[in-house]
């Protein structure tokens, strides 16, 4: 069995699987490490669908890097022969000031990109499932869709394969070590030595960067799969995603994909997680009581009981923005982390970075504002 290699990936879900597509395409030999089956749905690459959307109101600096995803996302459905994008538009709404609404006219204003202003009368007349709250502006991104989640995490260990990349599953790491000539990484199964190291382990990140100062919280997360009846989820009807930043929480959904249900969930909040080896995937009442009151207020003609649930996690850094560098004590070490609910559209990208940070030392593609810098300046980032 081989035991050295070019660059060994730790974490194979939407970050690593990516890195390790990249690698290969650049012809290094590439070793990737997955604890779990390949698209499992123990950490944060599952739940069918992920929203993309270019109008970032999280922060305009990353438009650059969503605007090279979507290039990246169309190669590997051309690559791959999958169908992994659907552009449905996104409608997002909110008070005129707060950060969703706010944030994506200024993304949009600051990079050129194209956002339409709706009001509630027209809300009303193009999406009347939706009961926009007293008070509420809304925006609509006509470029943005959602992605199949599970079918991209597939498509890049099939494009990575046939590039030559070595994947494994259920092949956990125990640890790993700095050396003066690179990395050893041991496993259940074995240990293996190469020049380089990305770790994109999602939620099993804190163990494997417990040197670094770093906040990595971990939260559990409820997605719900409501049946609905009507116009919403009519064949001929053009429903978009949708995001409602509301007085008590922030809201996301999507069309539906069965005809039947529309999948609804919380991006706020999260129940804190001291393990995510041992998270509670039970879904109680009180989990979805926060989508049921959504629901009645917003969708009033879908059901408040679930047909089913998913239980997902977020890895939340201190700000809530990625985490994305070279380790500062062992430069053969680059990681990206953090990504707080937020990061699977960025996916490819991602890779490209990690391959960039892995090989190079630096990349092109405009990260510094991720990097680890920002927390010696009190973990904001300037707009």
């Amino acid at each position: 069995m081989e035991r050295h290699w070019g660059v060994i990936v730790i974490g194979l879900g939407g970050m690593g699987s990516a890195a390790c597509v990249e690698l290969a395409r650049r012809g290094v030999r590439v070793l990737g490490l997955e604890q779990h089956a390949a698209a499992h749905d123990r950490g944060s690459s599952h739940g069918e669908t992920r929203i993309i959307r270019q109008c970032y109101f999280e922060h305009p600096d990353y438009v650059p890097l969503l605007l090279r995803a979507y290039e990246l996302w169309g190669r590997l459905e051309q690559d791959s022969g999958r169908r992994l994008y659907r552009q449905t538009g996104l409608l997002i709404s909110g008070t005129p000031d707060g950060e969703a609404v706010a944030g994506a006219r200024d993304a949009a204003r600051k990079h050129g990109l194209p956002l339409h202003d709706l009001s509630a009368a027209e809300v009303a007349q193009r999406f009347p499932w939706f009961r926009s709250p007293e008070g509420h502006a809304a925006v609509f991104e006509e470029r943005a869709g959602y992605l199949a989640v599970e079918e991209c995490v597939r498509a890049h260990w099939q494009v990575a394969r046939a590039a030559g990349a070595e994947l494994r599953e259920r092949e956990p790491v125990v640890d790993w070590q700095a050396t003066d000539s690179g990395v050893v990484v041991r496993t259940a199964q074995g240990t293996y030595e190469a020049d380089r190291l990305i770790i994109a382990a999602g939620a099993w990140s804190g163990p494997l960067l417990r040197d670094l100062d770093v906040t990595l919280r971990v939260v559990r997360k409820v997605s719900g799969w409501f049946p609905i009846a009507g116009p919403m989820v009519h064949p001929d009807t053009a429903c978009p995603t949708y995001y409602f930043e509301l007085d008590d929480g922030a809201f996301y959904g999507f069309p539906s994909l069965d005809g039947a249900t529309i999948k609804v969930a919380e991006h706020s909040g999260g129940e804190p997680v001291a393990d995510p080896a041992t998270v509670d995937r039970t879904v109680r009442p009180d989990d979805v009581a926060s989508l049921q009151r959504f629901l009645s207020r917003v969708v009033p003609e879908a059901a408040t009981t679930p047909a089913r649930t998913s239980v997902c996690l977020y890895t939340l850094s201190a700000d809530h923005h990625f985490v994305i560098d070279r380790h500062p004590a062992h430069s053969r070490v680059v990681f990206a982390a953090g990504f707080s609910g937020h990061g699977f559209k960025f996916c490819p990208v991602i890779g490209e970075v990690l391959a960039d940070l892995a090989l190079n030392g630096a990349t092109a593609l405009p990260i510094g504002f991720l990097g680890l810098s920002r927390f010696e300046s009190g973990g904001e980032l300037p707009l």
